[in-house]
């Protein structure tokens, strides 16, 4: 074994140029796939964490017949005086923040320039509230018992070409099933690094946006964040919210979580693909060798080495090949991941566009010492399959002939 071990090392010498750019090339493609992989992995964690923090929070506490697409403002649909409830639920340990807050529909409007959107009122002062809070670009925040001031997002303000202390109209439903309008000056631009909420979402303070929607003391719902993401489920059973119902993340973001189940079963299906293509490359260094080594193999077997022998000579070589190839792949891998969770890929506004998914203006990579140790040992059984045909091309070489150059079997 030891002796087919140096042999194979040997052959794989005789060409260095071919052997590197063999291993060169499955580098490059577990490289690019560990890449691949990290982004994937980052985008759908992303998305699904600006969901959490922006939308949905971990739970939501609301009225069983609420319909989130429909943005019922009508007060059967509302959770009626929901302050004692959510500083009730703000007391468990588990919790980080519990508030109440507002969804409606509107229309805002400068000049000729009008847009649809949601106009969400919060509670300034609640950390649920951080991400806008610490948004902020330029111009100041919102207080709680502002009466004529918003908040609007930076891609929004791009598009309007607005700046603080301007003023626009806003349009909303209301309870009664009419509309109201009023004017409001630009408290505020901020930014969440997620295009659609900043292109689509107009701040109030919740007591204002229960005033301009004739829903005083009512909310849409509960907004739950919590300490630690896997206490979800001891928390929404420690809950008794009565005639409420009580939404997980995972609920209230299917699409995100099936998107990234079916997003994870393509990859897959690449990964194979591609390394399956960089494999072929391994076939055609080792098909070269036989050709080279024809009478070499037949003195080899004229001196009595088993064809099983020859078989494992090659399956070494593919082995050798695996192992620099490999290597190679985590190197620039690394290098390539470390650049997508640090600098990233900037995309703008493209996230906009996309309905249902929060994607940032940054894409991050993210990395899994899963997704490196399975592509690592997929391309190490792939590269050693590869060598199967060169290895039984080379065993049924008949002496006499390839020692005279003869045909291959």
């Amino acid at each position: 074994m030891n002796q087919l071990f140096k042999m194979a090392f040997r052959d794989l010498l005789r060409n260095k140029r071919r052997s590197l750019l063999s291993m060169l090339a499955l580098g490059m493609g577990l490289g690019l796939l560990m890449l691949m992989a990290s982004v994937v992995a980052g985008e759908m964690r992303d998305a699904m964490t600006s969901a959490i923090n922006l939308q949905t929070g971990h739970l939501q506490v609301r009225v069983k017949n609420y319909n989130p697409d429909k943005v019922s403002l009508k007060w059967e649909d509302l959770i009626e005086n929901p302050a004692p409830m959510a500083a009730q639920i703000a007391a468990l340990g588990p919790v980080q923040a519990a508030t109440p807050r507002l969804l409606a529909s509107g229309v805002i409007s400068q000049g000729d320039q009008t847009k649809g959107v949601s106009v969400l009122g919060i509670e300034p002062d609640s950390a649920a509230s951080g991400p806008y809070r610490k948004g902020i670009l330029s111009g100041n925040y919102l207080a709680a018992d502002d009466s004529s001031g918003l908040l609007v997002g930076i891609t929004l303000a791009d598009k309007f070409k607005l700046k603080a202390g301007d003023t626009v109209s806003l349009l909303v439903n209301t309870s009664n099933g009419s509309v109201d309008q009023q004017t409001f000056t630009i408290r505020g631009i901020y930014s969440t690094h997620t295009p659609s909420v900043d292109e689509n979402t107009v701040l109030l303070p919740l007591a204002k946006a229960q005033a301009i929607t004739q829903t005083q003391g009512h909310a849409s719902f509960i907004f739950i964040l919590l300490k630690d993401i896997d206490q979800t489920t001891a928390v929404a059973s420690a809950l008794q919210p009565g005639q409420y119902e009580v939404k997980n993340y995972l609920q209230m973001n299917a699409l995100v979580a099936n998107f990234e189940q079916m997003a994870d079963a393509y990859m897959y299906l690449l990964y194979l693909i591609v390394l399956g293509i960089t494999a072929t490359v391994i076939v055609n260094t080792l098909v070269m060798s036989v050709f080279e080594r024809t009478r070499e193999i037949g003195i080899l077997a004229a001196v009595g080495m088993k064809s099983s022998s020859i078989m494992l000579m090659f399956f070494l070589e593919s082995f050798l090949l695996a192992v620099g190839g490999v290597i190679m792949g985590l190197v620039l891998g690394g290098v390539l991941v470390l650049y997508a969770t640090t600098i990233g890929f900037y995309f703008g506004t493209l996230g906009a566009t996309y309905s249902g998914f929060l994607f940032g203006d940054t894409i991050y990579g993210y990395f899994r010492i899963g997704d490196a140790a399975g592509l690592s040992l997929v391309a190490f059984i792939i590269t050693l399959l590869a060598a199967l045909y060169p290895a039984i091309l080379a065993a049924g070489l008949e002496p006499v002939d390839a020692l005279h150059g003869g045909k291959l079997a």
